[in-house]
């Protein structure tokens, strides 16, 4: 089983448009940090989570020939707007791309992108549209999803209701401000575990870094991953800075376990 980053960044990106902070200008690969996605990969299979801005360019970075399905966290914008790039899938196996999700992300996803799932738009002579079909999930419940066993877990982010996902040994949980007790027991002994750490200081919707370490510490997770960063935070000093076990995510890492 493998989980690949295809980006780590926040809503803005790193860089960000026209800051010239020491992270925004760095020449280290790993400071580049494009919006929040990834990809779980088992058995031959491809399950994509979220499709961010720049998922063209992530896919093409990582090689991707094939996804078999996609996870939805939340509708955000920095995790939904590049929902059109699944076209060339659906146009190359000929038939819809099942996505899932939150039945209220679903519900966002099919209102703010009528021309995809309204019927009676159709795509012009010679032209395609996506060819999407959308099927919510139910926290809590198991479900095999190409093959895959994914166990969808709910949690606060501001007024939404986010999903995280577990993949057997892996979770990749992003966009929470808290993982609370009553998930713990749905999160125990896991290999890798991802949770979103915007900075150190406070924010009112997602985990600061120092949160996101106490986290880690009463999951217990053989290793945890930090997505999600903003330019306040360069890999390299982050790196150093956080203790055993917890370790920044980059751009284009790929973690494999034994799934």
């Amino acid at each position: 089983m493998k989980l690949t980053f295809l980006g780590t960044g926040t809503s803005f990106g790193v860089p960000q448009i026209g800051c010239h902070c020491p992270v925004c200008s760095s020449r280290d690969p790993r400071d580049h940090r494009t919006r929040s996605g990834a990809l779980l990969e088992a058995g031959g299979r491809t399950l994509l989570i979220d499709t961010g801005p720049e998922l063209r360019l992530q896919l093409l970075a990582a090689g991707v020939n094939r996804v078999d399905a996609v996870l939805y966290t939340h509708e955000h914008a920095d995790h939904l707007n590049g929902i059109d790039d699944l076209r060339i899938f659906s146009v190359k196996q000929r038939g819809p791309l099942v996505c899932y999700g939150p039945a209220e992300t679903l519900a966002r996803v099919r209102e703010g992108f009528r021309y995809i799932f309204d019927h009676e738009v159709h795509a012009f002579e010679g032209t395609s549209k996506p060819q999407l079909q959308l099927q919510a999930l139910e926290p809590g419940m198991p479900t095999e999803i190409a093959g895959i066993q994914v166990l969808p877990l709910a949690f606060e982010h501001g007024f939404l209701r986010v999903f995280g996902y577990r993949f057997g040994p892996i979770a990749y949980i992003t966009d929470v401000k808290a993982v609370p007790p009553e998930a713990y027991g749905a999160l125990a002994g896991l290999e890798v575990l991802v949770l979103n750490s915007l900075w150190w200081r406070p924010h009112p919707t997602h985990l600061s870094i120092g949160e996101a370490i106490d986290t880690a510490r009463a999951l217990g997770a053989e290793r945890t991953y930090l997505t999600h960063l903003t330019h306040e935070t360069g890999h390299a000093e982050l790196a150093a800075q956080l203790p055993p076990g917890v370790l920044p995510a980059y751009d284009g890492l790929s973690i494999e376990v034994n799934g």
